[in-house]
């Protein structure tokens, strides 16, 4: 059985998060619509970007650059 989208970035939210400049793994949507995990770095990282995968489980991952994130 296919793994729903929590349970994909679930699954891979630790590995992401060990990567230079990624501050964020969520849930949202891509350009068309459809459901996809979200990676938010704090700058534009080609060494980085260029390691994460274009799919996840099936589910599309889009990357955004969110900047440097400080708890409130």
């Amino acid at each position: 059985m296919p793994l729903s989208i929590s349970e994909a970035k679930a699954k891979h939210v630790e590995r992401l998060l060990a990567l230079p400049g990624v501050v964020s793994v969520g849930i949202g949507k891509d350009a068309n619509g459809h459901p996809a995990i979200i990676v938010g770095l704090d700058k534009a990282r080609p060494k980085t970007e260029s390691q994460i995968p274009g799919t996840l489980e099936d589910f599309p991952v889009v990357i955004e650059i969110v900047g440097t994130i400080r708890a409130q």
